[in-house]
Parts: structure tokens; sequence; C-alpha cells
């Protein structure tokens, strides 16, 4: 099993804490916690990811970094595309509702940062792929989309996530 299976195992297991992040959370969140300009301090982002890192294996603890490591590395480098983790329908279509929520997580841990960037028309335009996942707890639109706008509109939306990632991570720099 490659590392990455064996992180989405444990996270869907019944070891895991209650309060840590499945897969396509974990990866939108330490996605967003790669973008910011300052570093978070692990101990931070980790009880955030993870609930209880006390709780967590260690090895486990070690795939969640490795993971950080490589996601931070393709942005600073912008080697090769980022490749979020979404859900797989059977169907063929991808969820990335989770993925984003992850990323919006992200946010909360420095918002200041987000808020001076992301609140121009640019930022604003950037962010729009991932805010477009947002729901109320009731499940309507943050953006007020019909729910016969809803499919298609996130289909172009989670197609252009990893377009929008390195320029939201270039964009936080600036």
């Amino acid at each position: 099993m490659d590392p990455f299976q064996q992180l989405d195992q444990y996270l869907s297991s019944d070891d895991a804490p209650e309060t840590s992040m499945a897969i396509s959370d974990l990866d939108g969140f330490l996605t967003g916690v790669a973008c910011l300009p300052e570093e978070i301090p692990e101990e931070v982002w980790m009880v955030t990811a993870l609930g209880d890192p006390d709780a967590v294996p260690d090895d486990i603890k070690k795939l969640v970094t490795d993971r950080f490591d490589e996601i931070h590395s393709i942005l600073e480098q912008q080697s090769q595309p980022i490749e979020p983790v979404f859900w797989q329908m059977k169907e063929g279509h991808v969820i990335a509702m989770d993925w984003c929520e992850g990323f919006m997580d992200a946010v909360k841990l420095a918002p200041a940062t987000w808020k001076s960037k992301v609140e121009t028309s640019e930022g604003a335009k950037l962010m729009l792929p991932i805010l477009a996942h947002m729901f109320d707890d009731r499940g309507n639109s943050l953006f007020g989309l019909h729910q016969e706008e809803i499919d298609d509109t996130l289909a172009a939306a989670a197609d252009a996530i990893p377009k929008v990632v390195p320029a939201i991570y270039a964009l936080l720099r600036e």
C-alpha cells in the first residue's frame, strides 16, 4: 500500500481521532497552509488537521507532514501541476467540496493575510472556484446558485482549482 493510501485508510478508520479530517479535506487544508507566505507552526495546523495529534501514531503524522512538504515544494517550484485530492464518483464526476472546505479551514489560521489579498478583484477571481463549493448548513449555495446550475458550475470550478492554486500562492507573496 502506498503512503497516501495508508494515510487515507487511517483517516477513514475508527483509530483516527473523531475530529480529524478525511483525506480530501486534509489535502485542501494542507494546500491552503502551504499557500501562506508566513509559516504556521506545525503544532498549530496539525491540531486542525488531526484533531488530537497526540493520539495519532508518529508514522501517520509523518505521512501528513510529507504530504504538506510535497504540496509546498510543488507550489514553490511550480515544476508540476498541483493535483488536488477530490472524491471521485462512480459516474465519473468529482466532488471538490470537502477539499475546498479544508482549504478554507487554512484561511481561518491567518485571516488577515488572506483578507488583504483575496479581497482584491484579482484575489476574488482566483478564490471563486474554491468559494463556489461553499454551502450553508441547509445545503444552499452561498453564491445563490440555483439547483439546475450547481452541477455544471461545480464541475467547472473543480477543473479550475489546479490552475488557480499556484496563482493564489503567488498572489499571497506579492
